[in-house]
């Protein structure tokens, strides 16, 4: 039975993606990360400093680069197929040790962390390398990133010997040529599946919102008190609102618009710019967040510090801001509400270091409730037609 004997043989190269839902694979490769945006926020709440929020950001970004890479090349390549099941099973590990250097990346372990970040990058240049051999246009894209990943990584081995400004100065540098190379290298080679795309991208939100919610957790070690009861509800409303802001209606257009987009270069583009760019400043608006909320249950009676005041009001602000941007780019209309609350947010700091913080946190899930509210009442109809009609993105 050659035939039989043949098809039970392992599969070596890597299987193209033929289908749309986001595998179970996936969904276990991101809960590494859930443990690596943990980490960010622990880090900027150890060290709550206008330093300390600029290193936990860097860290971020690093990590979100990498875990995008992932989200296109699983989009191109089956992740439970053959040996890239895994390859996907060894980048966890490197991902597991990443995150455990976080609290120390800029210190004794920021070689660790590079040299974990070179095997992440490293496995995802190698399979997509694997998957562009019958493709010269991916190939000729590949091969533009891997210079991109190697001189970013490169840079973070070197930053790892110093300190001070000047490490900080190289993982900026390291994170900005990196996510620049697309641009450098162009668009039109790359492939995905539009709706996979979409959807793992919404499912990181989903998991970056948990993280707010487990920092809810964490900054009530305290016995439970009214004060923390009242800050916990305001937590979890404040985190509804940027649910709702998110999937209520917007990531629908935006899924929308992503699969009628023509495949290659417009499509591409579009993924670039609406969710492995614009969808950074969100999850990092978020993590921000997460950092108030955690100071907050630690000291629901006591004022915001101006620097937690501004990660948190400064978060939601980016948060919004994000959304302005990622309308805009998708269907080119403008979103006044939520730069007039991303606005409002900014110009409460000042008053977040004079009130209690449950107070602070309280404004903020109003602003938040009045903002979706509003525009569920203004569009109401559009709502519905995008929701269950067929009405075309607005």
């Amino acid at each position: 039975m050659p035939g039989l004997a043949r098809s039970r043989r392992p599969h070596v190269e890597p299987t193209m993606r033929d289908r749309e839902e986001v595998t179970p694979l996936e969904l276990f490769f991101d809960l590494v990360f859930v443990l690596a945006l943990t980490q960010c926020t622990a880090l900027m709440a150890a060290d709550p400093s206008w330093a300390g929020l600029a290193r936990g950001l860097l860290v971020l970004g690093v990590l979100w680069w990498a875990w995008t890479a992932y989200a296109w090349l699983t989009s191109v390549v089956d992740p439970e197929e053959g040996m890239v099941r895994l390859a996907m099973f060894a980048a966890m590990a490197a991902l597991l040790v990443i995150a455990l250097c976080v609290p120390e990346a800029f210190g004794d372990l920021g070689l660790v962390f590079a040299g974990g970040y070179m095997v992440v990058r490293g496995a995802h240049i190698l399979l997509f390398r694997l998957a562009s051999r019958d493709d010269a246009s991916l190939r000729r894209s590949t091969n533009g990133l891997a210079v991109g990943t190697a001189v970013g990584t490169g840079l973070l081995v070197v930053a790892s010997q110093l300190d001070g400004v000047e490490q900080g100065a190289l993982w900026a540098l390291a994170l900005a040529l990196d996510m620049a190379e697309p641009y450098f290298f162009g668009a039109e080679g790359w492939k995905l599946v539009p709706d996979h795309f979409a959807e793992r991208h919404g499912l990181i939100v989903i998991i970056a919102l948990g993280e707010s919610i487990v920092a809810i957790g964490v900054g009530a070690e305290e016995t439970l008190s009214f004060g923390i009861s009242a800050a916990a509800v305001l937590g979890i409303a404040l985190a509804a609102a940027l649910w709702w802001a998110y999937f209520d209606v917007v990531s629908l257009v935006a899924r929308r618009r992503l699969a009628r987009a023509a495949p290659g270069r417009e499509q591409n583009e579009i993924a670039r710019d609406s969710y492995s760019y614009l969808h950074f400043p969100m999850v990092a608006g978020i993590a921000l967040l997460a950092l108030g909320l955690k100071k907050t249950l630690a000291h629901v009676a006591e004022p915001l510090a101006i620097e937690v005041a501004t990660a948190m009001l400064g978060g939601l602000a980016l948060y919004l801001l994000a959304h302005v941007a990622f309308r805009w780019r998708n269907v080119r209309r403008f979103s006044p509400q939520r730069l007039a609350a991303a606005l409002l947010a900014l110009a409460l700091i000042p008053l977040a270091t004079a009130i209690a913080s449950v107070a602070t946190l309280a404004l903020a899930a109003a602003l938040m409730t009045a903002l979706i509210a509003y525009e569920a009442w203004r569009f109401a109809e559009l709502r519905d037609r995008l929701r269950h009609g067929s009405a075309p993105p607005s």
